[in-house]
């Protein structure tokens, strides 16, 4: 008899825009499970993001950033016949906002300066204009599947 397939438990909303995506974002900024650290953080680029771009809702810029900066294919390597190829896959919708998150973060991470809400609000800035270090890596991300094409017949 086969066994139950495991349900994903829900996220939690965040508390002040109710979205899941800006909660997961919290989870993703946080260390060492300082919670409430990383919502202050994130609160604080949405408020400069508000500022700078004048905008009422922040959120709106924030998916926008998170579409720009994500990756409809990637390469995963398969091992065939002794020899290791990497294969283009598209990329499942909950990883690519996973993925884009990810990128975006480690962006503003590898910036010099300021604090990291001023860093992630510009990244997230530049990503909802096509721009910065997240829209780079999904670019190159693209260019190894295009590359590869050749052998997305191993596939699985």
């Amino acid at each position: 008899m086969r066994t139950k397939l495991k349900t994903k438990k829900g996220l939690k909303p965040d508390y002040k825009y109710q979205s899941e995506k800006v909660a997961k974002l919290i989870n993703y900024i946080m260390y060492s499970g300082k919670k409430s650290t990383a919502e202050t953080a994130v609160y604080k680029t949405f408020e400069i993001i508000k500022e700078k771009a004048k905008v009422k809702n922040p959120i709106e810029i924030f998916e926008l950033a998170l579409t720009n900066t994500a990756p409809n294919m990637e390469v995963r390597s398969k091992r065939v016949g002794g020899a290791n190829y990497q294969v283009p896959v598209e990329v499942r919708p909950e990883r690519k906002a996973a993925l884009s998150m990810k990128w975006i973060i480690e962006a503003a991470r590898g910036k010099k300066g300021a604090g990291i809400a001023e860093k992630l609000a510009t990244e997230i800035l530049a990503a909802s204009k096509n721009e910065g270090e997240a829209v780079k890596k999904r670019e190159n991300v693209h260019k190894m599947a295009e590359a590869n094409k050749a052998f997305a017949h191993f596939a699985w």
